[in-house]
C-alpha cells in the first residue's frame, strides 16, 4: 500500500513505493498515479489501458474546441452547429476528466474500489475532482448556448456564468498539477513529460480564462465584449491542451511493462532507501 508523504502544512506530492524487491523508493505522486499497473498495448495504441483513453479523450474534446473557435467554421456550419461542435468537445473533456478522477482516486485506495470518495490531504485528487467540476460547467455553458435566441440576461446566466466557473475550476486544478508535478511552484525538469504536460495545460487554463473575460456577456445588451479575442484565446487554450493529451500517451509508457523496475527513476525521486522487505 503507497504512503503518501508530505511536509507540516503541505499538500503530498510523493509517496513511498514498495518495490517486488522490497526496497522503498519514493516517487512522485504523479508518476506513481500514472504507473499503478504496467502499460499495456503501444504508445500509441492501447484502447485497453484507461491512461490511453483520458489522453485520447483529452485530444479529441480539445480538437473540437480549437474547431469550434475558428471563424471560418462558425461561418461556414452556422451558429447551431458551432455551438454543437463546442458542446461535443465539453462532453469529451467530462469523460477524460472523470477518468482522470477515477485514477487519483484508485492510486489512494487500491484496496477499496469506490465510485466517489473524498481523499483531502491528496494534491491529485483535488486537482482532479476540481478540474471534473469544471467540466461539468462547460457541459452546462455548452448545452446551453445550442438554444438559440436566448435573451441576453438567459445568456449572461447561463452560458457565460458556467464558462467562467469552469475556467476558474481549470486554472486552479492546473495549479494543483503544476505544483504536484514540480514539488513546488517553481521547478526545471525538462526531462518529465509530467513536467511539460502540466506547463502546457497550465498555459492552456491561462488561456481559457482569458477568453472567458473576453466573452463577457452584457446581461442588458446582449452583447459579447470581445468575441474575436474570445474565439483566439479559446483556440489557444484548445491547442496547448491538445498538446498535453497527445504528451499523455508517452508519459504512459515511460516505466516498462513490468511495473515500476529498479531502473526506471522518477524525475524528482528519491532512490531506494532501507532494506528491503516483503511488502505489507
Amino acid at each position: 500500500m503507497p504512503r503518501p508523504r508530505r511536509s507540516a502544512g503541505a499538500p503530498a506530492t510523493f509517496v513511498d513505493h514498495v518495490r517486488a524487491d522490497g526496497a522503498v523508493v519514493r516517487l512522485g505522486s504523479r508518476f506513481h498515479r500514472k504507473h499503478q499497473a504496467p502499460a499495456g498495448g503501444s504508445t500509441w495504441w492501447a484502447p485497453r489501458a484507461r491512461g490511453w483513453w483520458i489522453a485520447v479523450l483529452f485530444a479529441v474534446g480539445s480538437l473540437l474546441f480549437a474547431l469550434g473557435s475558428i471563424p471560418w467554421y462558425a461561418s461556414a456550419t452556422g451558429a447551431r452547429a458551432d455551438t454543437v461542435t463546442y458542446f461535443v468537445g465539453s462532453l469529451f473533456f467530462t469523460a477524460a476528466s472523470f477518468l482522470s478522477y477515477r485514477e487519483a482516486v484508485d492510486a489512494g485506495t487500491p484496496a477499496r474500489r469506490r465510485f466517489f470518495t473524498v481523499q483531502p490531504r491528496r494534491i491529485d485528487w483535488w486537482a482532479t475532482a476540481i478540474q471534473l467540476v469544471g467540466t461539468l460547467y462547460f457541459n452546462v455553458s455548452t448545452g446551453v448556448a445550442v438554444v438559440q435566441d436566448l435573451s441576453a440576461s438567459a445568456a449572461h446566466q447561463h452560458v457565460w456564468r458556467p464558462d467562467a466557473i469552469g475556467s476558474i475550476c481549470f486554472l486552479v486544478s492546473s495549479l494543483l498539477a503544476w505544483y504536484e508535478s514540480c514539488h513546488g511552484w517553481i521547478a526545471w525538469r525538462p526531462r518529465s513529460w509530467g513536467w511539460w504536460i502540466t506547463l502546457v495545460n497550465l498555459l492552456g487554463s491561462v488561456a481559457f480564462g482569458v477568453s472567458a473575460v473576453a466573452g463577457y456577456i452584457n446581461p442588458v445588451t446582449g452583447q459579447v465584449r470581445d468575441l474575436a479575442r474570445a474565439d483566439a484565446q479559446t483556440f489557444v487554450g484548445a491547442v496547448c491542451f491538445l498538446v498535453g493529451a497527445v504528451l499523455l500517451l508517452p508519459e504512459r509508457t515511460e516505466a516498462s511493462r513490468g511495473g515500476i523496475p529498479r531502473h526506471v527513476t522518477d524525475p524528482g525521486s528519491d532512490p531506494p532507501t532501507g532494506t528491503p522487505t516483503p511488502p505489507p
